[in-house]
């Protein structure tokens, strides 16, 4: 005990004064506690690791659903109107507002709670997967959700790791161990991470079951990059604590790598894990047509109010009048006359209902069931499914079909979601001679090189032997590692072996593509063994190198290189980018090496350059105590180290460079181009570093060649304070366009200078987070906005996932309200597709949180290019005429009602039989609006997807702006007016049907119905252009059951009725030829405005869409929109030798190639230059 006090004191001194003593957290490993009796021992409390991205609980759904949903406006509405008719006496019954209200209600939660335990049901699959813990010397499975901090976890080779952990040893005797961490930041590349130096030696559950030892970390915090630390208190007989950092610390959603197995304790669990803080929290998520629907709701509550308040005041200015007060069989008391409020109230509450119709509830059943039944036709999409992944798309949210057809910024994650996350090498460049990889394949000329004449210019030896220098410099200058063990048919092969089997893996996939690229040039690299690197060169012939001095690659001096010994001889060997390697380059044939490089960088090629520099012993020497003497130091290490490097990395000799692709998706590029031309701006947001971040997007035509890029750089802001950059940067953009945003199509018109910016994660920190020292900054973030408005594409790198949410929501919050839209494949991505108005998920390699946080999920990314422009096109079309054709016919149907009381002394007579009332929105009109939202295409599918530019026309939410819904408002009241008074004026005279009876008000309130009907249902058949055999039977269908029901319910006495006051009015109105005619005439008056309007409208200022509509019918052919280009047959086969010889790339340079044999003597072959790529760039270009 008394040891034990000592040692705490000694931590406490050794920890004093230190940031991470406060607000901190004690984990006892193994949960082994100190002795009874020693100080201030308190136990905390940590949540379990549970994982939880539902929305609702079995407890909470109905109360918590119910609030939601009577948060609409017209929920909140139509509920008040039910509770009103159900209190007060009223002209129409209950049932009419109830019934419909408890259907949209009832459906609508058994949608979401559908969709939400689909997410319990995820949710449940991870946190019951099975985890190894060690517990009193032992291994033990359990649930992952029963994991607690201070457990001891062992984790094999290719499990997720399932809670942050600190590493405690690993099976490598280094104490290293390999992670990917695609799924947090999206880099698939392998990181090494480090033991507890004084555990690492533990191999064993009983060994691990001993550590006695406690840490004291800082609670957790969402940021992925930051620095954590970490105290690691050994409760041995000497006090000893050890400060740990992000190296020691394996993180949620890793995922173990070439490493048998490690043992690590969790920290962080459940949702305090770094993943899980990093979620965004689930929110309902509203689209811009529903927010337009209760804006327009609003205004016709305005209206019904207005009409019953008018008709309340009119019922008394009618009844000041002695002679029209209420008769003698229904007089009233004085009492009751007094109370003139109560019955003003209550008369008033009585119109409420009367014209409640003209709140047209039945649209929000239409809307859901249109919602939930048109995204059947993304899942059904036979082009959206993948046939590698045997997948189709999938709708998790069907509440924002048509929110996908008002996209205006798309955010985009990169690894996995743009590329394929696969580095392939491309070529090499040798003193100026090109080499690309298996242009000829083991002696055969592939068939687009079949043309190409022989001739014999094999190089001379000083080249061959700069070019083995070249290999050998790439084979020996990483930090690629080797997994030899790989069971084929039962048998272990090695990669020394000549077999395949074997694989590299590296912290950098360039590295990889490097190796793998040498490797088919004649080079393999095969191990590294006892401080040694072994490479099997061309004649099969091993050579060792011994590894002396690896100088590491960091992002400041973007380089790395080796210092290896053979046969006496010592060599430095370099590489990185050109800007780093050709400054310090003192010989070499550098300028054609710097045109090749500037080409392949053109062509959004990765490109790197390698040197050398031959050292002597007493330089080597030199070199080492520099390093050791940096080493040594604590204090400013890293910046010893930086000065140690630049001295050794000096003088050096260039040999060549290479060019590494990182694979697109298919499409990705044409997806991007349809995107800018549909005038949605792109942005980028990845984790990984800028430099392949860049190199993706000029591959992806994000940033072309013209474009002029930006730097908003941690580099920059310690050369420049962020306050002038950004003004530096705001002054050149606006120089160009003046204070206007300009428009996302511009940069391809060439008018202008195209701007592209980058962005790393520390310089946006700063940007969000305004200086409260400089008065002066001003506002940052809306400076920031600006710069990114004027520009064609922003690159976001090293990114955390909160980082992504932040600029998500950056760009929602500003002035314009745009919608956007975020598509990723990792969970590094759930935070910011969380946070857009449409998230989309990509069924990638990265698991499958992403999809399961979606609103729609993809299998690749070209697939969003259909989402988008077909499907999100046709679903704003749809639901905006759903939208505006609901409120037209429900002012038709509710004016003529209110007209009616200024001739029934405004005695809340309806003007409509109570079946109408209920079944004019139910039955009668429902269904052809319902197929119209469903089926509607006004433009070819194909021909949305050639011209993007057609979707600018919907943009901005442009069919639901305040003029066209003023429009179809004016236009229901000029019907309803047309309908009512055509009726009146009609039956002016006294109307009378063959056997001499009158017309009475029933006969009167049927007509008008009827010509309401019929007009309302020929006003959606003028609006149709897709017209199909269903259109056909549903729209004409209706009108038919309408007839039927009116003679049924008229012909027929029923028996369950009290009274029939409709008995025989419709067929006794039928057989009226007045009748006939003036329902003929009524229809024709009230659709001839609205067509003579859109013939002249369309004459004088038709749109896009329109013209093509008028141009293009159903069945033109599209070649004859798009007629291809006249190729002759000289063309057609530089196109097929172009397309042989190097199918990812847009150009191919004037090539000679050469072939080696790797299991003889080296044969060279070349060929004489190709006609069809003219090239003046660096030198003679020979590929293999």
């Amino acid at each position: 005990r008394t040891c034990f006090l000592f040692r705490n004191r000694v931590r406490r001194l050794l920890c004093a004064g230190e940031e991470n003593c406060v607000d901190t957290r004690t984990v006892y490993i193994g949960h082994k506690q100190p002795p009874p009796g020693t100080e201030a021992f308190i136990q905390q409390r940590f949540p379990d690791n549970r994982i939880v991205s539902s929305k609702y609980t079995f407890w909470n759904f109905i109360p918590k659903n119910m609030f939601e949903q009577f948060r609409r406006v017209a929920n909140f509405y139509f509920l008040i109107i039910f509770l009103v008719q159900l209190i007060i006496d009223t002209p129409t019954s209950p049932i009419t507002s109830g019934l419909p209200l408890f259907f949209v209600i009832i459906v609508t939660a058994i949608k979401q709670g559908y969709e939400d335990w689909l997410r319990h049901k995820a949710d449940n699959s991870v946190n019951k997967c099975p985890v190894h813990v060690v517990e009193h010397g032992k291994v033990v499975r359990k649930q992952s959700r029963k994991l607690r901090v201070g457990d001891v976890v062992f984790v094999e080779e290719d499990e997720v790791f399932p809670c942050d952990l600190i590493l405690l040893s690993s099976s490598r005797d280094d104490g290293t161990c390999y992670v990917t961490t695609a799924s947090l930041d999206g880099e698939s590349s392998h990181k090494t991470y480090h033991a507890v130096q004084d555990t690492k030696a533990y191999k064993t559950e009983e060994e691990v079951n001993c550590i006695h030892a406690t840490i004291d970390c800082e609670q957790p915090q969402p940021d992925l990059y930051k620095s954590v630390r970490i105290n690691l208190d050994l409760n041995t007989m000497f006090a000893l604590c050890r400060s740990l950092a992000s190296q020691n610390l394996l993180l949620r959603g890793a995922t173990l790598k070439n490493t048998q197995y490690i043992y690590g304790v969790a920290i962080y669990t459940g949702m305090e894990t770094k993943m899980a803080l990093n979620y965004q929290s689930k929110s309902q998520k509203r689209s811009a047509v529903e927010k337009s629907m209760n804006a327009y709701l609003v205004v016709y509550l305005c209206i019904l109010i207005s009409k019953a308040i008018i008709n309340t005041a009119m019922k008394y200015v009618w009844q000041a009048d002695p002679n029209r007060d209420e008769p003698f069989y229904n007089g009233k008391t004085e009492t009751e006359r007094q109370r003139h409020l109560i019955r003003a109230f209550t008369d008033f509450l009585a119109f409420m209902v009367l014209f409640n119709y003209i709140i047209p509830v039945s649209m929000y059943v239409t809307v859901e069931m249109q919602k939930f039944l048109g995204s059947y036709f993304i899942m059904w999409d036979d082009e959206m499914f993948d046939e590698e992944l045997r997948e189709r798309a999938v709708v998790n949210t069907s509440d924002l079909n048509e929110e996908l057809g008002q996209v205006e910024y798309v955010f985009t994650d990169k690894t996995g979601t743009l590329t394929e996350n696969n580095m392939e090498f491309i070529e090499c460049c040798v003193d100026g001679n090109v080499y690309v990889p298996h242009v000829i394949c083991n002696g055969q000329v592939m068939p687009g090189a079949s043309g190409i004449d022989m001739i014999d210019t094999s190089p001379g030896p000083d080249a061959r032997e700069r070019e083995e220098l070249f290999f050998r410099a790439l084979c020996l200058c990483h930090t690629v590692q080797v997994k030899e063990e790989e069971t084929v048919d039962g048998i272990k092969h090695g990669i020394h072996q000549g077999k395949s089997s074997s694989f590299y893996i590296s912290s950098s996939p360039d590295e990889v593509a490097l190796v793998e690229g040498m490797k088919r040039l004649g080079f393999t690299y095969l191990r590294l063994k006892d401080g040694h690197m072994e490479i099997l060169n061309r004649e099969d012939e091993i050579e060792r190198f011994e590894l002396l001095e690896v100088l590491t690659f960091d992002s400041v001096r973007r380089r790395m290189s080796v210092i290896v010994r053979s046969t006496g001889e010592l060599y430095l060997f370099c590489k990185g980018a050109d800007s780093s390697i050709f400054p310090r380059v003192i010989s070499g044939k550098v300028e054609q090496v710097k045109a090749r490089v500037e080409r392949n960088a053109v062509e959004g090629l990765r490109t790197l350059c390698v040197a050398y520099r031959p050292l002597s012993t007493e330089q080597y020497e030199q070199v080492c105590h520099l390093l050791t003497r940096a080493k040594l130091e604590f204090q400013d290490q890293d910046k010893l180290v930086a000065e140690a490097y630049d001295l050794i990395e000096r003088d050096l000799i260039l040999l060549g460079a290479t060019a590494v692709e990182d694979r697109l998706q298919e499409k990705a590029a044409d997806t991007i181009e349809s995107l800018h031309k549909a005038g949605m701006k792109v942005w980028v947001l990845t984790g990984d570093k800028m430099e392949t971040a860049a190199a993706t997007c000029y591959a992806s035509k994000l940033f072309r060649r013209s474009t002029q890029i930006l730097e908003l750089t941690t580099k920059r802001t310690e050369e420049q304070s962020l306050h002038d950059v950004l003004f530096e940067l705001s002054r050149t953009v606006l120089r160009h366009y003046g204070a206007m945003p300009r428009d996302t199509s511009s940069g391809l018109s060439g008018e202008y200078t195209d701007y592209g910016l980058i962005i790393d994660g520390a310089t946006l920190s700063a940007v969000m987070r305004p200086s409260q020292e400089d008065s002066n900054s001003g506002n940052y973030k809306e400076i920031f906005l600006e710069i990114c408005r004027n520009c064609s594409a922003v690159l976001c790198c090293r990114m955390a996932p909160l980082q992504k949410a932040q600029i998500v929501k950056m760009i929602k919050a500003s002035k314009e309200h745009p919608i956007t839209l975020a598509i990723g494949d990792g969970a590094n991505d759930v935070s910011m597709i969380l946070e857009a108005h449409v998230g989309i998920g990509i069924m990638g390699k990265e698991g499958r949180q992403a999809v399961r946080n979606s609103d729609y999920a993809i299998p690749k990314f070209k697939h969003l290019k259909k989402m988008l422009l077909v499907h999100g096109h046709y679903y704003y079309i749809r639901i905006s005429e759903l939208v505006q054709y609901f409120f037209y016919k429900n002012v038709c149907f509710i004016f003529p009602q209110f007209l009616y009381q200024f001739f029934c002394g405004f005695s809340q007579q309806p003007l409509y039989d109570t079946a109408y009332l209920t079944l004019y929105n139910i039955s009668f009109t429902s269904l052809p609006i319902l197929l119209y939202s469903l089926m509607e295409q006004h433009i070819n599918m194909e021909i949305l997807k050639k011209e993007p530019s057609l979707y600018r026309d919907i943009a901005k939410n442009s069919l639901l702006t305040w003029p066209i819904f003023i429009y179809w408002t004016v236009l229901g009241v000029y019907d309803a007016i047309v309908m009512f008074f055509g009726a009146y004026f009609l039956f002016d005279n006294t109307t009378f049907t063959s056997n001499g009876q009158m017309f009475g008000n029933w006969t009167f309130g049927t007509l008008v119905f009827t010509v309401l009907v019929f007009t309302v249902t020929f006003k959606l058949a003028l609006d149709t252009h897709y017209w199909t055999w269903i259109n056909h039977f549903v729209i004409w269908g209706s009108l038919v059951f309408f007839v039927v029901f009116s003679l049924l319910w008229g012909g027929i006495i029923w028996p369950f009725l009290n009274y029939q006051r409709m008995y025989y009015v419709f067929m006794q109105m039928l057989s009226s030829g007045p009748a006939w005619l003036s329902i003929i005439l009524l229809i024709t008056a009230s659709l001839l405005p609205d067509v003579v309007k859109k013939v002249f409208w369309r004459s004088l200022w038709p749109t896009t869409t329109e013209q093509i509509q008028g141009h293009l019918s159903e069945f033109t052919p599209l070649a004859v929109l798009h007629p291809p280009p006249k190729v002759d047959s000289h063309q057609r086969g530089s196109e097929n030798q172009r397309k042989a010889l190097n199918p990812r790339r847009s150009e191919t340079p004037n090539s000679k190639v050469m072939f080696t044999r790797w299991q003889r003597k080296p044969d060279y072959c070349t060929f004489s230059p190709l006609q069809w790529s003219p090239y003046n760039g660096a030198g003679t270009e020979t590929s293999v």
